[in-house]
């Protein structure tokens, strides 16, 4: 049996440049260096140092997760902590997360990490599930498979086909930037569910006014509710775990929705 050899550092940095379409006299002047020193690099005649990996990495907007791995192929330590959200010195993470996800309410707000796993939701979003198979609200809960599963919000999405491509994209787009086997293996398991004909349903083009960005058209209390959803990240994260957490929030994309959030709110 033979056994593949760990990736060169000078390799990964010539597949991040690739991606980033960028020449090698480019990032040269970026980071003020020289094409004939990231030439070496690249072909493995120089090794950089701790410094210069961070700076090529930071130049061709390499995720934090990534930034380990050249580090590690370069024979350094990893220079960003990874850190559960449950740990002690998360604590004001956690309870700044909890404070906005209560500002959004009575709109839907909940907090994501790479792979989709819910960390935080608010009362907005535990409206939006009632109905869904229980197997799917236990816990580790992913918003993936509780939207597109079956058994979960996607009989009620009346423009599914639609939303579904959305998401679909956005996790090929995120596979695209970083190796995420669990990534890769939810991806597959959601693009595997079977999509119900449309029968009737919805599209995200009607209504008399064409919508400003794709909303979520979900059936909930006997009425539409038409969603624009947003995401937010952290600037400059200095840890692996917060680099890949996501604030979604889904706010009123017409006058009605905004009215029948104000409803279910009421005591």
């Amino acid at each position: 049996m033979t056994t593949a050899a760990p990736p060169r550092v000078g390799t990964l940095l010539r597949e991040w440049r690739d991606r980033r379409r960028i020449s090698q006299l480019e990032l040269a002047l970026r980071a003020d260096s020289s094409a004939r020193h990231i030439s070496f690099i690249e072909t493995g005649r120089s090794r950089p140092s701790q410094e210069m990996v961070l700076r090529l990495a930071d130049h061709l907007d390499v995720p934090v997760r990534e930034r380990n791995a050249l580090l590690i192929a370069a024979g350094y330590a990893p220079h960003y902590p990874e850190r559960s959200v449950d740990d002690p010195s998360m604590s004001a993470l956690r309870d700044s997360l909890e404070r906005l996800l209560t500002g959004y309410e009575p709109y839907p707000a909940l907090v994501v990490d790479g792979t989709y796993e819910v960390l935080a939701a608010n009362r907005g979003i535990a409206a939006l599930l009632e109905g869904v198979a229980e197997h799917l609200l236990r816990p580790p809960l992913n918003a993936m498979r509780l939207t597109l599963h079956p058994e979960g919000l996607a009989p009620r999405i009346r423009n599914l086909r639609e939303w579904r491509g959305h998401l679909l994209d956005q996790m090929d787009r995120q596979l695209a930037l970083m190796r995420s086997t669990p990534l890769r293996a939810l991806y597959d398991e959601v693009a595997a569910y079977p999509l119900p004909g449309t029968g009737g349903r919805e599209t995200a083009t009607a209504g008399d006014t064409p919508p400003f960005a794709l909303p979520m058209m979900i059936e909930h209390g006997g009425e539409v509710l038409s969603f624009i959803s947003t995401i937010a990240t952290f600037n400059t994260p200095m840890d692996v775990t917060v680099s890949e957490l996501a604030i979604e929030t889904f706010l009123p994309a017409d006058p009605e929705t905004a009215a029948a959030l104000g409803r279910f709110s009421r005591p």
